[in-house]
């Protein structure tokens, strides 16, 4: 998380992670969820909070799933059923279910499958928000397996390479990888210049969005730092639009979007939704896990990974920095200090919690 998006120490209220769990827990419950689906659901929420993904955590997400089963958008009790498989793969239909309920059962799938065969992959259509993608491979790295996971929701908000219309959406992308001793290669992205959640996290803290990063409503680049405006409409309607990472041409927005458009291939026509920029459905999500056993001698390759990753963090740093970390370094060192410490979350996100809980009735314990 960079520094911009991070609460600011004043208004910093830590909470163990054992009080937020149970909390959050007990509020998808009462939003009629089961008992294993607000297990599921909190597991990632809570899980990206400790990585310091605070954008796809309780603070951005739950509000939004609470809102979203009142309204009727997210079944809260899905009939979640497989309509095509294979040895090694899996077409799951989510029955309008939050994204983050069904993931935990569609990586483990796959990961079963891995352990038979080598490679399992697993696709899951009318589905909700997955809340991040990280969790989903760090499921496959505890089994000494590669994770990937990616998700093509919210089509509309991203535009292409000279294109002034939003067309895809942040389109996200993570990869996960074991190690021996150094902390799991973690790689989790937003093919978008910045993750759409983000913006909603710096008009929290007060942040500015840096230059290249969005557009104005008729899609020309905003080259200048702004304030995080409030979206107040979606699709062409909308009074900013997202840019590919990249930014402009020069400085290889195609790749951005060309990997989103990866996404939105292997998610949304692979599952048989069809296209999310056409029929503007919720979207689709993929999971994959690869058995390292398959290929390689598992200590080895771990070994390897060890001896690639020290060599990143042991490399002479650019003049103003203090060291060199890779992708799920960082992460890895918040889980650790945020297990221990507690989560720091926003005072008005503890706000937002306690007088949610006393509409609905329940105990929250968290300060």
């Amino acid at each position: 998380m960079l520094d911009r998006f991070k609460v600011p120490e004043q208004d910093k209220i830590y909470v163990p992670v054992d009080k937020i769990t149970k909390v959050t827990e007990n509020i998808l419950k009462t939003s009629g969820v089961t008992e294993q689906g607000a297990k599921n659901s909190t597991a990632v929420l809570i899980g990206n909070d400790l990585r310091g993904v605070e954008t796809h955590g309780v603070s951005n997400g739950l509000r939004l799933y609470v809102e979203s089963y009142a309204s009727g958008k997210y079944n809260a009790k899905p009939n979640i059923k497989i309509i095509k498989e294979s040895a090694t793969t899996a077409n799951i239909d989510g029955d309008g279910g939050l994204g983050a309920e069904i993931g935990p059962m569609a990586m483990e799938l796959a990961i079963e499958k891995a352990e038979k065969y080598g490679m399992g992959s697993v696709v899951v259509s009318n589905t909700g928000h997955l809340a991040g993608c990280g969790y989903y491979p760090l499921q496959a790295v505890e089994k000494d397996m590669i994770g990937q996971a990616m998700t093509s929701g919210g089509a509309g908000l991203t535009v292409p390479t000279w294109g002034s219309e939003p067309i895809l959406g942040t389109n996200p992308i993570a990869w996960a990888v074991p190690t021996k001793d150094m902390p799991p290669f973690l790689f989790d992205v937003a093919t978008t210049q910045i993750a759409s959640n983000k913006i909603s996290l710096a008009r929290r803290t007060g942040a500015k969005l840096l230059p290249g990063w969005i557009t104005d409503k008729n899609g020309d680049p905003i080259l200048e730092e702004v304030d995080a405006p409030e979206r107040t409409g979606r699709h062409g309607e909308s009074n900013y639009h997202l840019l590919p990472f990249g930014g402009t041409r020069e400085n290889g927005s195609h790749k951005g979007f060309g990997l989103g458009m990866v996404v939105e291939i292997m998610t949304n026509e692979l599952s048989g939704m069809g296209p999310a920029p056409i029929l503007m459905h919720e979207g689709s999500d993929f999971f994959a896990a690869y058995s390292i056993d398959a290929f390689t001698d598992v200590k080895k390759f771990k070994q390897d990974m060890d001896n690639l990753l020290k060599r990143i963090v042991e490399s002479k740093p650019a003049s103003g920095y203090e060291r060199v970390v890779y992708a799920g370094y960082l992460e890895n060192e918040e889980y650790l200090k945020r297990s221990k410490e507690g989560i720091p979350y926003h005072k008005e996100v503890i706000e937002w919690f306690e007088n949610h809980c006393s509409e609905i009735g329940i105990d929250c314990e968290l300060r």
